[in-house]
């Protein structure tokens, strides 16, 4: 927060030096008053024009002092820009959805429309969202209640029936996935990352960005991490850079088996 008010100041100050310099050299109020002119403030014998800014978010690169903890991050970096334009649009069809529920008297007409809609989105991004893996389905799951303020479950059971959401929790549950999962950034580490990634891809220009239908404040999140890191014991690294080799060759193993029976069934 103290940098993004030192950011606004500065950016403040300057605005007003260049306006003070392109201002005729007329003896001007030197009280701190207000003119009649809305648009200007007089300072000490100085003209200040008024400007009103967009908020920004002055953040650095993670400094990462674990290894293992660097390629987690740039692991959850590609996956969350796989499913960030998901996370989007859902938080767009349900913003336009509940404009146009609100506009029909009829729930007859209502459900109609809301299926009109869910076969809409199924049509078009199906086949892209089956092809996301499980750790980039929980991804997407935690940046729609970011982006809708609801979980999917919550979705679902808004939008079709508490039954449904049942049944697609259960279903999701044998999948490792829970639809139930809420985005934490301020409280979960991994949920910090996917935070820091939007921000700065947000910063970049590399993903459109949306503003969260939740609170999240990035700098308690941030200090959450920092005491994470620093707290980790002395063979963190070394323990968990071993296990994710193990899982790797092992990934590796089956997906070779896949295609020697693959082939073995094409001949």
């Amino acid at each position: 927060m103290i940098q993004r008010l030192y950011f606004l100041m500065l950016l403040l100050m300057c605005s007003a030096f260049a306006k003070a310099q392109t201002t005729p050299s007329s003896p001007q109020p030197t009280d701190s008053v207000k003119t009649a002119n809305a648009d200007y403030f007089y300072i000490d014998g100085d003209s200040v024009s008024a400007v009103e800014l967009d908020e920004i978010l002055l953040i650095q690169d993670l400094k990462f002092t674990s290894r293992y903890e660097r390629v987690r991050y740039l692991i959850l970096q590609r996956k969350v820009k796989r499913v960030w334009p998901y996370a989007k649009l859902a938080a767009e069809r349900l913003t336009e959805l509940d404009r146009r529920l609100a506009t029909i008297d009829n729930k007859g007409d209502q459900r109609r429309y809301a299926k009109m809609v869910e076969n809409y989105i199924e049509d078009e991004f199906k086949e892209e969202l089956k092809k996301l893996t499980r750790t980039e389905g929980q991804i997407l799951i935690k940046l729609i209640h970011r982006q809708t303020g609801d979980t999917a479950f919550e979705l679902i059971k808004r939008l079709r029936s508490g039954w449904s959401a049942f049944w697609f929790n259960n279903t999701a549950s044998f999948f490792d996935i829970s639809l139930k999962e809420e985005y934490q950034p301020m409280t979960v580490v991994e949920d910090f990352y996917i935070e820091d990634i939007l921000q700065q891809q947000f910063k970049r220009d590399t993903l459109e960005p949306q503003d969260p239908a939740i609170p999240v404040d990035y700098f308690a999140g941030r200090a959450l991490w920092k005491d994470f890191e620093a707290n980790l014991p002395p063979n963190y690294d070394k323990v968990n850079l071993a296990e994710r080799a193990k899982k790797r060759e092992e990934y590796l193993k089956k997906k070779a088996k896949k295609e020697r029976r693959r082939k073995r069934r094409n001949n």
